[in-house]
């Protein structure tokens, strides 16, 4: 059993955790429809949420680890992964995803409003979109990075929707900027793959078959660009004027990625890592904290 667990990479949760930047927003936003006695509440809808998400992105692994059988082993380290091995079974691996997405689906139904449901059902089919033929936009470039980041924004949604009411969508600024960011990482995972990997990336992947080392850097600062300005506008729409005090740190944030890309003769597997590295840390942890003093020095509107 220890094998399918392993392939189910369960130690991917802190992905999930991507879903609290929605309730974050949420609280931030709307902070006078909270009351102190509704946060207990709050906080157990905001964990449930999390378990579920949780959930539909190990059966989306689930997916990927089948999908990608035939790739997988082009790799250095993902041919080492169960499945390729050979040490588990396609159809009880199949059969144990599948009950989970029933499992989380259903849940969701039951003590969530429809918003929370379909985002979670969107996160599902963005994993099917991504890594299930005939479409299979991972061997599609650029629309490979675009899909994979609109699970950022999906997370967002779900996070959002498990405080807000059903009625109450969050700015489309914020969602853009969110997905922006997500395709600036994952555009510079494509790169490292693309320096490190060099003749073999295109059997891993297929679409670096028709990526260039400067259509990718393309990719990366189009990206930051567009994150950046749709956060700008978010900001002077919302009058939060302390958000234009953290851009330029948000640009530091982007240098430092571009950096590690360009020089290190490795591959960046995957972008929640950097959060293992001591100047990723520390910098994510500066600009929480400044996140947080807003919060206090400022309000929408003021």
């Amino acid at each position: 059993m220890s094998a399918y667990l392993r392939a189910m990479r369960l130690e991917r949760w802190p992905r999930s955790l991507a879903i609290y930047s929605g309730c974050a927003a949420y609280f931030f936003l709307h902070r006078e429809a909270v009351a102190w006695g509704d946060l207990p509440i709050l906080a157990a809808r905001a964990m449930a949420a999390f378990l579920l998400t949780w959930g539909i992105s190990t059966a989306n692994y689930v997916i990927n680890e089948i999908a990608d059988l035939s790739f997988d082993i082009h790799h250095p380290s993902k041919k080492l992964r169960p499945l390729v091995a050979g040490q588990i079974r396609k159809g009880p691996f199949a059969l144990l995803g599948l009950t989970l997405t029933g499992a989380c689906l259903a849940l969701a139904v039951i003590l969530f409003d429809l918003p929370f449901s379909l985002s979670l059902l969107g996160l599902l089919l963005a994993g099917i979109i991504y890594n299930v033929k005939p479409v299979r936009t991972k061997d599609i470039p650029f629309l490979d990075s675009i899909s994979e980041s609109a699970n950022n924004p999906i997370r967002f949604l779900i996070g959002w929707f498990a405080l807000a009411p059903a009625a109450q969508f969050p700015p489309a600024t914020l969602l853009v900027s969110w997905w922006a960011f997500g395709n600036f990482l994952m555009v510079a995972k494509r790169l490292s793959e693309f320096r490190f990997l060099k003749e073999k990336a295109a059997d891993y992947r297929t679409s670096q078959k028709r990526y260039t080392r400067n259509k990718l850097l393309a990719g990366m600062i189009l990206s930051a660009a567009v994150c950046l300005a749709a956060f700008l506008v978010f900001a002077h729409q919302a009058r939060l004027w302390t958000f234009f005090v953290i851009a330029p740190f948000l640009v530091g944030f982007f240098l430092l990625i571009f950096r590690k890309t360009l020089r290190e003769a490795e591959v960046m597997e995957e972008p929640e890592k950097l959060l293992g590295q001591p100047v990723f840390a520390v910098y994510t942890l500066f600009l929480l904290a400044l996140f947080i003093l807003a919060f206090f020095f400022d309000a929408v509107g003021r």
